[in-house]
């Protein structure tokens, strides 16, 4: 399973925006889950960004109608029944983190913590298939595990205004109106006309992410902007410090996404078998997560020493990252002290093309 960027092709009609009476609506509305793949193409690959929202966010139906999500990123769409939340991404197993060693061949901290991984419960996905809610069960995609996962179709039986939400970026969410059968609703063309509309403003805002400039002594893991806009860089990029210094790794104040910022042998983007490249594949398939790449290297609030040998081969791991105070198991930063001469690569294992240079003189 993976986290990274997708890409698809595709294209958008742009209509009109024309409020029609029931007696003339379409019985399925289409809500993206991100971006449309053509607007994906522009984001991903000349802006290096990608957005963590629902295109369009919101959406009018009349009762009884359906509205077809079509899966063209990593994302999920939860529903909850009335008065719970979303499903976290990541959830304890039920055992506990066991002989875990670093290169030294020293036990790390989280021995005894509790393992874990990607939800058991969003591994049944929903899509290819059409489901009802009421409120009073939860509807939820599943994750899109498939190289092409079928769009699927919800059904709306009562009028009311729901918000639903992505397992995967946590504060990623969007609305369904559900209007009686006598109201008046947004055409379709009126909703790709919305479409357009936040695209655009997605592609502006992805532009000026470009000029992101953290506070001195901070790394920005990724950069952000409002309504789910997301860089994948770091900011800045290259950062040459004198000996001693302290940096601390941080998600980007808008950020809905999840990064690591790690440090280590290998690529884990080009050399898969080195150290790295070993930790980030856990992101790449299987339920348990390996601990090393969830957890940060070192325990809070210790700031630990970083030179070429720490933890035997020059390791060292912030953790999985978010913004969310949903997902007490994260945190939203990581803090190291530069205490020997070098340069130092550092990944997320999440989206391995992310990368930084920090030299250390």
């Amino acid at each position: 399973m993976s986290l990274r960027i997708r890409t698809t092709v595709g294209a958008l009609t742009i209509g009109v925006l024309v409020a029609v009476p029931a007696a003339a609506h379409a019985a399925v509305k289409t809500v993206y889950m991100g971006p449309p793949a053509a607007a994906e193409k522009v984001l991903n690959e000349k802006l290096n960004a990608d957005v963590n929202d629902f295109f369009p966010h919101s959406i009018s139906v009349h009762v009884g109608e359906k509205v077809r999500f079509v899966p063209v990123g990593f994302h999920t769409v939860d529903m909850p029944a009335r008065g719970s939340t979303p499903l976290p991404l990541i959830s304890p197993t039920g055992s506990a983190v066991a002989n875990v060693l670093d290169a030294a061949g020293n036990p790390f901290w989280f021995n005894g913590r509790a393992q874990v991984g990607f939800n058991p419960l969003l591994g049944k996905g929903l899509f290819g298939t059409t489901a009802v809610y009421t409120t009073r069960t939860r509807v939820d995609s599943g994750l899109p595990l498939s190289n092409h996962p079928k769009s699927f179709n919800v059904r709306f039986t009562k009028a009311g205004t729901y918000t639903y939400y992505c397992n995967v970026h946590p504060g990623m969410k969007g609305v369904v109106h559900v209007r009686s059968a006598t109201s008046r609703v947004p055409t379709v063309a009126a909703d790709k006309l919305a479409v357009k509309r936040q695209i655009a403003s997605a592609e502006k805002a992805a532009k000026r992410i470009t000029a992101t400039v953290p506070p001195t002594g901070t790394v920005f893991v990724g950069g952000s902007a409002a309504h789910g806009v997301e860089s994948y860089a770091f900011y800045p990029s290259t950062v040459t410090v004198p000996v001693g210094t302290t940096l601390t790794f941080r998600m980007s104040p808008a950020s809905l996404d999840v990064h690591t910022a790690t440090t280590g042998p290998g690529n884990p983007e080009s050399e898969p078998a080195s150290y790295l490249g070993t930790l980030a594949a856990t992101f790449e398939g299987g339920q348990v997560l390996d601990p090393r790449a969830v957890y940060p290297s070192d325990p809070a609030p210790l700031v630990p020493s970083l030179t070429p040998t720490a933890h035997g081969n020059g390791f060292w791991n912030a953790g999985m990252m978010d913004n969310s105070a949903a997902t007490p198991l994260l945190n939203n930063s990581g803090t190291v002290r530069f205490d020997a001469a070098g340069t130092y690569q550092f990944y997320c294992l999440i989206h391995p093309f992310m990368h930084a240079t920090v030299t250390v003189q």
